[in-house]
């Protein structure tokens, strides 16, 4: 199957990274879906989703090893984003995670590697890791995940810290608090935001508003969340699909163009924040 190029968001770096990819947060967890869920990832790859994010933590690593499995003989296609726990991401922790995570996968590199979310370990532990990490090649690039404005204030302050490439947070229709404030502020900086849950756990896919919009394209309520989350400027989305007809589905949204009319409708349903709120998180 032919591959088809997809739109792409740079990195500080200057490395593009493609505006969807494939995410395996509840993955790996059932061993009877494990051949389904293999065949949605290449599938996934098969059609130009070449970006799949993981985690140590998603089902005890076996997540990374589906990952392993899928990406094995096409390593060079894959940009993989892969997370260490937060009681993990000391000096020494995080880069003896990342060595089992590289094992897990099955690899001698991951491209993105970020923190999960922000724990005790004093930040300053966690970037001497990440410089470690990239200086001996074993990640090429470090990022963060589910940190608010202050605490990336606060990392960039820190010596080395400037060096984060991305910050993967939740965002969707049902959660558009980072508009108010972080996602101007990260765009302004050229940092881009990996939108984890742009389907909103299928929570907003029943909404008559969604469901009108869908019907106006002749499309699926989910193809118009997630299109309505690739619109937006230096935003990439990683959303799970564990069988390949949701790949397909998935796919189906990166063509479909959001209206004015169609964003009106939308934002009725779910408005934009008024005022600063506390970053959500799942």
């Amino acid at each position: 199957m032919t591959q088809t190029a997809q739109r792409a968001i740079n990195l500080p770096s200057g490395d593009a990274v493609p505006v969807l990819g494939l995410g395996t947060w509840g993955m790996a967890e059932d061993v009877r879906r494990r051949d389904e869920e293999v065949a949605a990832l290449r599938l996934g790859l098969d059609l130009g989703m070449q970006m799949i994010d993981t985690a140590e933590l998603y089902a005890d690593g076996a997540a990374e090893q589906l990952v392993g499995e899928v990406i094995r003989g096409r390593r060079d296609e894959v940009f993989i984003v892969d997370k260490v726990s937060p009681t993990n991401a000391s000096a020494t922790g995080a880069v003896n995670a990342c060595e089992r995570s590289l094992r897990r996968l099955g690899t001698d590199r991951i491209d993105l590697f970020l923190l999960h979310w922000r724990g005790t370990v004093p930040l300053e532990e966690t970037i001497t890791a990440m410089t470690t990490l990239v200086t001996e090649g074993r990640i090429r690039h470090w990022g963060v995940s589910n940190f608010d404005l202050p605490d990336l204030v606060e990392l960039t302050s820190l010596p080395g810290g400037t060096a984060v490439e991305a910050n993967q947070v939740l965002y969707n229709l049902g959660n558009r608090g980072i508009e108010w404030e972080l996602l101007p502020r990260c765009r302004e900086a050229g940092l881009p935001v990996m939108a984890y849950s742009p389907l909103g756990r299928g929570r907003v896919l029943g909404d008559p508003a969604l469901r009108e919009v869908a019907i106006r394209h002749d499309a699926k309520p989910a193809q118009v969340a997630l299109a309505w989350t690739l619109r937006q400027e230096g935003v990439c989305a990683i959303p799970k699909a564990s069988t390949p007809g949701h790949i397909r589905d998935l796919w189906g949204a990166f063509d479909l163009r959001l209206t004015g009319d169609d964003l009106t409708i939308l934002d009725r349903a779910y408005p934009p924040p008024n005022g600063q709120t506390a970053l959500e998180m799942l």
